[in-house]
């Protein structure tokens, strides 16, 4: 643990809190923060906006990605989905799975936890049956066997908690009821349809350890378990079970929306909420710098009030050391205080460690994302057209 030299200071024009009551001849906020929310910070006040760069060389850049186009997702086993963004702590694919699994994997490199995007099935695993469907998150313990069959076509973000384990974030002051009740959490059963699978017929198990994929073979399926006690399972919340925290009067940081925490990784989750009504508040994200932490942003539905042209199933990548934040209109928006109530739905990880990109990522990049900051331009139609669509890859 850090002990952080400990000195609050002001300097200059700057408001007595952070994300309210912005001085008027600098309304842009920036903060430069540590350890994710949770370390020391200092909130500067620019007369410009500090997302305003005209060009960008380099490869630390921000990114956006379309996973709705990753052809290489639709694939039975999961284990045959490439990884699309991973670091030594985390890997994230997105799987398409149309048809039953006729055999069963099991992860012995880490938890997995998938996000179903999009579809429903039946998942029978070592603990039992659980019907999944869209906006769920399923936990699956490192070293389960499991397998899916869907009864609508599936779209699954996979977040793999390598050689680690999750677990649910310290909720302190607001205690454990809160975000939302542990009692919410579903745990797959023995039900019927799980008895009906029984079976004497041989059975494979493709296991994964250390990104190797070996095939064990049965005579039997071994999900044939009579019952089981104890506190390790497969566990499933849906989006919808999440109650976020709010305040009124000051905009809260990405931290207080933490669902599960992995090992160097954290996942929050981004639901509708009113937007903060106190005049003084900030009511869209404030422009920070996370400069311990690359975020990733999966879009999963609704209208994403911060982005512009953003998109159900699109991923936008911020790296750790640069300042990022709301689009322009987004801000303008924010200012003015349209809209009273978000009504978006989204996956963030943030990551201790860099991510590295796939190929397969690299082909679905929206290459000009980096500009999509700049000012609105006019398109031929004199609809306003962010610099970002005109030049697409």
């Amino acid at each position: 643990m850090n002990k952080w030299l400990n000195f609050p200071h002001r300097e200059g024009t700057c408001s007595k809190q952070a994300h309210a009551d912005l001085p008027e001849e600098a309304i842009y906020e920036r903060e430069a923060g540590r350890e994710g929310f949770f370390g020391p910070a200092a909130h500067f006040h620019h007369q410009h906006a500090p997302t305003g760069w005209s060009d960008w060389q380099g490869e630390l850049r921000p990114r956006a990605f379309d996973f709705n186009l990753v052809e290489a997702a639709q694939q039975q086993s999961p284990w045959s989905v490439p990884k699309l963004l991973h670091n030594a702590d985390v890997k994230i694919r997105m799987w398409r799975v149309d048809d039953k699994m006729d055999f069963l994997v099991r992860n012995a490199d880490g938890d997995e936890l998938l996000f179903v995007h999009q579809g429903k099935a039946h998942l029978f695993c070592d603990y039992g049956h659980l019907e999944i469907m869209e906006g769920d998150y399923v936990m699956i313990p490192r070293s389960t066997n499991w397998r899916l069959e869907p009864v609508e076509p599936l779209s699954i973000l996979m977040i793999e908690n390598t050689d680690s384990a999750y677990s649910l974030p310290e909720k302190g002051l607001v205690g454990q009821h809160a975000i939302f009740d542990p009692a919410v959490l579903d745990v797959p059963t023995i039900d019927e349809l799980f008895v009906s699978q029984y079976s004497e017929q041989a059975t494979q198990v493709h296991m994964k350890r250390h990104d190797t994929v070996n095939v064990i073979s049965y005579p039997f399926n071994p999900l044939d378990a009579i019952g089981w006690h104890g506190d390790l399972a497969v566990v499933r919340v849906n989006w919808r079970d999440i109650r976020p925290l709010m305040s009124h009067r000051y905009h809260l940081p990405p931290s207080a929306h933490t669902t599960f925490v992995g090992g160097g990784f954290v996942v929050c989750t981004f639901v509708p909420r009113p937007i903060e009504s106190d005049p003084g508040a900030l009511k869209v994200p404030f422009y920070h710098n996370n400069d311990d932490y690359d975020e990733v942003l999966f879009y999963h539905a609704g209208d994403f009030f911060s982005r512009d042209n953003i998109e159900a199933g699109m991923v936008t990548f911020h790296p750790a050391g640069f300042t990022h934040g709301p689009h322009p209109n987004a801000f303008l928006a924010g200012r003015e205080h349209k809209k009273k109530f978000t009504d978006e739905v989204a996956v963030m990880i943030d990551t201790r460690h860099a991510l590295t990109f796939s190929r397969h990522a690299e082909q679905v990049e929206n290459q000009k994302y980096v500009y999509s900051w700049k000012q609105i331009l006019k398109s031929d139609d004199d609809k306003p057209q962010p610099i970002a669509d005109r030049d697409r890859t």
